[in-house]
């Protein structure tokens, strides 16, 4: 007889509810706190968390938490007729190699989406630019003369 399958939420195999891990790994990042301060905060409400649970809470879902923000901060920004973004490209040092970084950046500098490359790829640049035209609209010309 086949077990029954749990729901695959990435929360699955933790002992902790998803809105304990929610509000650990925010506190984390929202405030300028440490590892320590945070346990110390939970302990103090009645929640027994090991700073190393701290951090491994924030690497394991600080990425997935981030991207929900940003995803609903551009939803809530494209309702208003000020928002507007534009490309941007850059030649940068990384790992002492010289790169390319195409960015795609709103009014109020936030990053929108970010590729990578060695060399001066048109394709490339193209295939990032209908990405990012695809997710973000397209962006509105600026009134600065």
């Amino acid at each position: 007889m086949a077990r029954a399958r749990r729901s695959k939420t990435p929360f699955y195999r933790f002992n902790s509810s998803p809105e304990i891990i929610r509000l650990v790994v925010m506190m984390y990042v929202k405030y300028p706190l440490s590892l320590r301060n945070v346990e110390d905060l939970l302990a103090e409400r009645g929640i027994e968390i090991c700073h190393e649970t701290v951090r491994f809470w924030w690497n394991r879902f600080g990425p997935m938490f981030a991207s929900e923000i940003r995803r609903r901060r551009v939803d809530q920004m494209k309702a208003y007729t000020h928002w507007r973004w534009h490309l941007d490209e850059i030649y940068l040092k990384i790992n002492g190699e010289m790169h390319y970084l195409w960015r795609a950046v709103d009014h109020e500098g936030e990053v929108l989406e970010s590729f990578v490359t060695k060399e001066r790829d048109k394709a490339a640049a193209l295939k990032f630019i209908k990405k990012a035209l695809k997710r973000h609209g397209s962006p509105k010309a600026s009134r600065h003369g």
